[in-house]
């Protein structure tokens, strides 16, 4: 059975940094985007940033230039470096990772981690 784990979430100030990791345990293969979503309390949630298997990256317009998702194939692990963190950055953390369209485009969601900026 297929988990994804998300990792590095804390509490940073202001300006600060951080980088989420999400590795995926048991057998997986075929993984064409993986994503960051967040949501943060009483708003829907969002995509952050997508990158696909050839590497073509996206981000929310709130993100850009601050935020850069990249991935490792071989570990079938996405992450996030989040720099110049701001308070409304606050928010739980998804990474999503969806299959090709031979395997019905089948996505996985990880568990969430916390990320709060705060003074």
């Amino acid at each position: 059975q297929v988990q994804l784990v998300e990792s590095g979430g804390g509490l940073v100030q202001p300006g600060g940094s951080l980088r989420l990791s999400c590795a995926a345990s048991g057998s997986i293969f075929g993984i064409y985007g993986m994503d960051w979503y967040r949501q943060a309390p009483g708003k829907q949630r969002e995509l952050v940033a997508s990158i696909t298997s050839g590497s073509s990256t996206n981000y929310a317009d709130s993100v850009k230039g601050r935020f850069t998702i990249s991935r490792d194939n071989a570990k079938n692990t996405v992450y996030l470096q989040m720099n110049s963190l701001k308070p409304e950055d606050t928010a739980v953390y998804y990474c999503k990772y969806t299959l090709g369209p031979t395997q019905r485009f089948k996505a996985y969601w990880g568990q969430g981690t916390q990320v709060t900026v705060s003074s």
